[in-house]
């Protein structure tokens, strides 16, 4: 296989990028995400996957519900905070408007594109990031928006690398 035409291709796609946030235990966590989908038309349903070296994948084992923000060209600022700095290190939160949905779901009010979603598979495969399906219980927009891609933030330095697993399979 060659890894050069499979990056290739995959930069080629320049992905819309998302936060992912969640809670669990009272601890709020969030991380940007770059891998995600609607996976299923009826039901309505969502998938995204979390990087396992992330502080968002901890508690996204003893979380059922999260919220997936949509990323205007705009929301560059939003990305750096929730891409290059761990939720270990720091709490991405601070200073930030944010309000807390009935399953205790942090919900960002900077970013009004918006599912809320339940969590009803996870996939860990092996690989360095582990997938989540989820039925979307309800979504919010302010219109149509430019997202922010990949190709946006090339020079984003992540939190943690991906070989920095917090559970190796």
């Amino acid at each position: 296989m060659s890894e050069e035409a499979f990056d290739e291709l995959m930069v080629s796609t320049d992905s819309a990028l998302i936060v992912v946030t969640t809670a669990a235990e009272n601890e709020q966590a969030g991380c940007l995400v770059g891998f995600h989908s609607q996976s299923s038309m009826s039901p309505e349903q969502y998938s995204f996957w979390l990087s396992k070296a992330n502080h968002t994948y901890q508690a996204s084992l003893r979380a059922a519900y999260f919220a997936i923000h949509f990323l205007t060209a705009d929301d560059l600022a939003m990305a750096q905070r929730f891409g290059a700095r761990s939720g270990e290190d720091t709490d991405k939160f601070r200073g930030l408007e944010v309000h807390t949905t009935g399953q205790g779901v942090p919900l960002l009010s900077a970013l009004p594109n918006r599912l809320v979603v339940e969590r009803i598979a996870m996939l860990d495969d092996g690989g360095d990031h582990v997938g989540i399906t989820a039925r979307v219980i309800s979504s919010e927009t302010a219109g149509s928006f430019t997202p922010l891609r990949l190709s946006h933030v090339g020079d984003l330095s992540p939190g943690h690398d991906n070989a920095e697993r917090a559970i190796h399979p």
